[in-house]
């Protein structure tokens, strides 16, 4: 009995202390999702291609033209509003997005020539506002998934190498993607596609056979595609 009393009553005593302090300390864990509005600031990276539907040089037709991808950037604050597991969030981002492409200057029209090989370097600035609108697969606890789709629009300036360039400043995308969070700790992946041409017109300086200079004119009809991936942190 003193054996019980001693170790037995205080083992008991403090295995029972320990299961209701881990019980209260999981009722403690933030749980965002479960808020009526958050609000979030995030950042990260984003990969862009041009898809070029005509490209012409001097009245040369460019039928082949290689996208080699660059590296961007973006950061953003947005605001979800919730409703069970469904959720509205418009969001304002500014970001940089980069993309070159590679081309033969020639078209298909030389074959038998050796390939005179070209680049344009462009480089996008943007303020976007997405709306979207997103459902939770997952949304227990801390732990939250979800899916989210909506149209983005965008005012569009940009940095060019060698070109002059007028853009479209206003433009429309679409975007899906994927998100998920831990607590107040999110990551998400989205895909994003712009709806219409961006360029309005090119001319480059260009130097003749003879030596002389002067101005030409380039066809540049594309939309922008991005990939995109973000870590933030929501209240």
């Amino acid at each position: 009995m003193n054996m019980l009393r001693k170790f037995i009553l205080p083992g008991l005593l403090a295995i029972a202390c320990t299961a209701v302090g881990q019980n209260y300390n999981a009722e403690k864990v933030d749980r965002p999702n479960t808020k009526k509005i958050n609000i979030g600031i995030k950042a990260g990276f984003n990969s862009s291609m041009f898809m070029v539907s005509e490209l012409k040089i001097k009245d040369v037709t460019i039928d082949e033209v290689q996208n080699n991808y660059k590296i961007g950037y973006f950061g953003a604050l947005f605001m979800r509003i919730n409703m069970k597991k469904h959720f509205i969030q418009p969001e304002v981002s500014y970001n940089v997005s980069k993309c070159e492409i590679t081309f033969d200057k020639l078209g298909s029209q030389h074959p038998a020539i050796e390939p005179d090989y070209a680049s344009v370097q462009s480089v996008l600035h943007s303020v976007d506002f997405p709306i979207l609108y997103g459902y939770n697969v997952v949304k227990k606890g801390p732990y939250g998934m979800s899916i989210f789709a909506g149209p983005k629009l965008r005012y569009l300036w940009g940095k060019h190498k060698g070109i002059h360039e007028r853009l479209y400043p206003f433009n429309v995308s679409a975007v899906i993607g994927v998100g998920v969070n831990i607590s107040r700790i999110f990551f998400d992946f989205r895909y994003e596609q712009g709806i219409g041409n961006i360029s309005k017109s090119i001319i480059y300086d260009n130097i003749n056979s003879d030596g002389s200079t002067g101005v030409s004119n380039i066809i540049f009809r594309r939309r922008d595609s991005a990939l995109s991936f973000s870590l933030g942190f929501i209240l």
